[in-house]
């Protein structure tokens, strides 16, 4: 459905359905309430595809949205939004990116029309003390951000605020600037970060591409040993994992998919539990792995 034709089906509903419907969506014109602390979550989102098949991913990001209370807006941090310099988008009707080729038309034909918000986005900027956070007005929502929005949320009523990954900047920086955005969790936000913790699409081995749970010993090892940093709460060996070796060098050949893990476990807050989901290796060379903080 375009946005034209979701505003139409909108302005459809019976009366109070639609009152209702626009008071969520403008409660973000307001200054943001204390909530209770809100989860984070990092999703492993895999191959594009996943935002129209039916499998065991997408069932279990269903199962997450039922198992938290509904945010009030969701920031995402995707692997597939890279700048020179951090920048959030600040539109309030964010397209659809389809951000892929060689996919078939079904998925092209995917429109996702959750609104934006600029009110958020500048929120977000003043909260950010490190560095300065750009307001984008071109991006929108790429596919790292609503082909797993859209089975979260498949109605499309969360705001959604994408902020970007500056590729000049160290995984250290990337950490300390999640940190910073830990108090949207206290206002309803729901702070997602999308990728993949161990993504070497060069290395890919297509004629395992069904098999279940399929992962070359370097990806298992790099996967398991994620799974124990986070799970300890030695976040210095993840920020540090260009200096973990070879396994993880080829889990790792370039950061963008693993950096949304770090802004993700900048938000754990102590004694936060951790919850490890969706963790199985996909092609010999990518791992769906995928955590909850709180």
């Amino acid at each position: 459905m375009d946005r034209k034709h979701f505003l139409q089906t909108l302005a459809a509903l019976p009366l109070a359905g639609a009152v209702g419907n626009l008071s969520e969506l403008g409660k973000l014109t307001q200054p943001l309430e204390n909530t209770q602390t809100m989860p984070a979550l990092f999703l492993g989102h895999g191959s594009p595809m996943n935002a129209i098949e039916e499998n065991e991913f997408v069932a279990n990001f269903r199962k997450i949205a039922r198992e938290i209370p509904k945010p009030t807006a969701i920031l995402c941090v995707s692997a597939h939004w890279e700048t020179r310099g951090t920048f959030v988008t600040a539109m309030q009707n964010p397209p659809t990116i389809h951000d892929f080729g060689g996919f078939p038309k079904a998925l092209f034909d995917v429109q996702y029309p959750a609104p934006g918000s600029p009110t958020l986005a500048k929120q977000t900027k003043e909260l950010i003390k490190t560095t300065t956070i750009g307001l984008d007005d071109k991006w929108g929502l790429d596919h790292g951000a609503w082909s797993v929005i859209k089975h979260l949320y498949p109605n499309a009523d969360v705001p959604i605020i994408q902020f970007s990954i500056d590729y000049t900047q160290s995984p250290q920086y990337h950490y300390d600037l999640g940190k910073q955005l830990a108090a949207l969790r206290k206002k309803g936000i729901l702070i997602i970060g999308s990728g993949n913790v161990v993504h070497n699409l060069r290395l890919m081995d297509w004629k395992n591409i069904h098999t279940d749970n399929f992962g070359f010993d370097w990806a298992v090892e790099a996967n398991e040993r994620m799974k124990a940093y986070i799970k300890s709460g030695d976040h210095k060996q993840l920020i540090n994992f260009k200096s973990q070796g070879k396994a993880f060098d080829l889990a790792i050949p370039s950061p963008e998919h693993y950096l949304p893990l770090l802004y993700t476990l900048a938000l754990k807050g102590e004694n936060e539990k951790v919850t490890i989901f969706n963790d199985k290796a996909v092609a010999g060379s990518l791992t769906m792995t995928s955590v909850k903080i709180g």
